[in-house]
């Protein structure tokens, strides 16, 4: 009985390990494929920051791309946590631009690794393999919900609209903000959209 015992007992520590290790892989990839774009992160690369050897990828990922979807999808998934934290800690009323404010922040346009994969990774999107393209489509949809759902009409067809240009905008002016070698045009793309976007008072 002791040894069936020890014998699920090592299994299990085994699987553990294992989980742990996908999971920092992930990690990894995840920041990675944010800093350096889907075609500047090689697996050797991550399998090297992650602390790991090249040959032990496969023990984890049938293929890079995969990989890149399961570090998409972490992306994705740590982007939309993040924003609606930022709207839950909003006082009343306040939410939407909040979260306006928390995208176009110097600190999200800073911090590319660990920011919005679709802003850092929108323009190679189109050319990545359908799983890839699949996990961020499902996280764009659920940003685009998060931000409807902050509307004063939520649940009306022009509440959706509204969202998804809100959020069109806001990732289109991340990527020129971080496009320019000028802070203070930066800056100011980003300060513009934000006059832009917010209801002006009666």
């Amino acid at each position: 009985m002791m040894t069936i015992m020890e014998s699920r007992q090592t299994k299990r520590a085994a699987v553990s390990r294992k989980e742990a290790t996908h999971e920092r892989i992930v990690e990894v990839a995840s920041r990675a494929i944010r800093r350096s774009g889907y075609d500047g992160t090689g697996v050797a690369d991550i399998m090297r920051e992650a602390g790991l050897t090249h040959g032990g990828f496969y023990a984890h990922f049938e293929s890079r791309d995969a990989l890149l979807a399961e570090a998409g999808d972490r992306a994705g998934a740590e982007s939309v946590a993040l924003a609606a934290r930022v709207a839950a800690a909003a006082p009343p009323g306040q939410a939407l631009q909040a979260m306006m404010q928390a995208y176009l922040s110097p600190q999200h346009i800073d911090a590319i690794e660990n920011g919005c994969p679709v802003s850092a990774l929108g323009s190679e999107m189109p050319r990545q393999a359908p799983e890839v393209r699949r996990t961020a489509t499902i996280h764009i949809k659920e940003m685009i919900d998060l931000f409807a759902r902050q509307m004063p009409d939520w649940g009306q067809p022009q509440a959706h609209e509204r969202a998804m240009a809100l959020v069109c905008a806001l990732i289109g002016t991340t990527m020129m903000a971080r496009a320019v070698d000028d802070p203070k045009l930066s800056a100011a793309l980003c300060a513009a959209t934000l006059n832009q976007l917010t209801p002006k008072a009666a």
